[in-house]
């Protein structure tokens, strides 16, 4: 590295480092957070490098990584697994030449074939303009008369024919409330051919993000019974829609409506200025419609790989997940519960 360039390995679990470097830094997420760390350590056991590229002790650059250590699917670096988009954050520019080699660097140290890299911010320095998924963010200044008016029109009747359903709205932080949203993820999960992550990331979300004031849970339930679900993060003054799950046969009385909309209030209600729906697939189409059914802005996600061995980038094209939806859309739920605690400490 170049003198004066100087770069620290921050443990992210311990203490309040890392949160206060990314306090400073407008495009942090929950999922640069030392929370969001803890959740993926405790999970799945995988080993945080968290960079911190300074020069002349002002900071150039934050570069969280998780090693993925599988004998299975092999040893890599993800900025970060689970995490729709999690770019590192820049501090002024120039430095992008530095910061890669010296990921690099330490890509070939640790043995990883690549590292990946998710979100908008390494664009000009790797020249990768392919996207691998839409991104969809919602600006929730402006009042609620302004956030209700942009609404597409069948989503304004989906939320006031949900609301004369009966349907009960509650924002919650309980364990009891991501255990009945876990529930409904489980049969979500399955109705779309992949397993459910396991219980304890669940756990994990409650204890480290939800608990510590950076998320919530939104319910809504036909009598005492949970029927749509969703699970958001909050990191200042930005947050995002993670989680959805619902009850297939409760369709018709438009829950997942009613929850995205009581959410939205509840965040601008809160101050938060910003609300990011997290990443869809190319061809999700229906998916891509709801989400801009909330008047929301859409731009490209890309995933980029920097390879190892020819220090070359290549884009990251979604796994297809065809054959193995069929087969476990048809496995019994507890069999795909085992399946989720086998499968995803190996992937990404």
């Amino acid at each position: 590295m170049p003198s004066e360039f100087h770069l620290d390995v921050i443990d992210p679990a311990a203490g309040i480092e890392w949160d206060g470097l990314l306090s400073s830094h407008p495009q942090a997420t929950s999922f640069h957070s030392a929370a969001w760390a803890r959740v993926l350590i405790n999970s799945y056991g995988h080993q945080p490098f968290y960079l911190h590229f300074s020069h002349r002790g002002e900071p150039c650059a934050l570069v969280p990584l998780m090693e993925i250590a599988s004998p299975f699917t092999g040893r890599r670096g993800v900025c970060l697994p689970f995490s729709d988009f999690c770019p590192p954050l820049w501090f002024g520019s120039g430095r992008t030449e530095s910061v890669l080699r010296a990921v690099h660097d330490l890509a070939a140290e640790r043995r990883w074939r690549y590292t990946e890299f998710r979100g908008p911010s390494l664009s000009t320095a790797t020249n990768l303009s392919r996207p691998t998924f839409y991104g969809h963010t919602l600006d929730l200044r402006g009042g609620m008369e302004s956030l209700f008016s942009r609404l597409d029109s069948s989503v304004r009747r989906a939320i006031r024919k949900s609301e004369k359903s009966g349907l009960k709205i509650q924002v919650a932080h309980s364990a009891e409330a991501v255990a009945e949203f876990l529930s409904l993820h489980a049969r979500t999960r399955k109705r779309h051919g992949v397993p459910p992550q396991p219980g304890v990331f669940f756990r994990q979300i409650h204890e480290q993000m939800i608990q510590a004031g950076h998320g919530f849970v939104v319910l809504a339930r036909d009598g005492e019974t949970a029927v749509a679900a969703a699970i958001f993060f909050v990191w200042r003054e930005k947050a995002i829609y993670k989680f959805g799950a619902s009850d297939e046969t409760k369709q018709s009385l438009r829950g997942n409506n009613l929850v995205m909309w009581e959410a939205i209030r509840f965040l601008a209600k809160s101050g938060v200025q910003q609300l990011d729906f997290g990443r869809t697939a190319l061809e999700h189409e229906g998916l891509r419609r709801f989400k801009l059914g909330w008047g929301t802005t859409e731009t490209p996600i890309s995933y980029g790989r920097l390879e190892t061995k020819s220090q070359t980038w290549r884009s990251v094209i979604p796994r297809r997940t065809g054959a193995s939806a069929q087969v476990f859309s048809r496995l019994p739920a507890i069999v795909n519960r085992v399946a989720g605690r086998v499968l995803y400490p190996h992937l990404d």
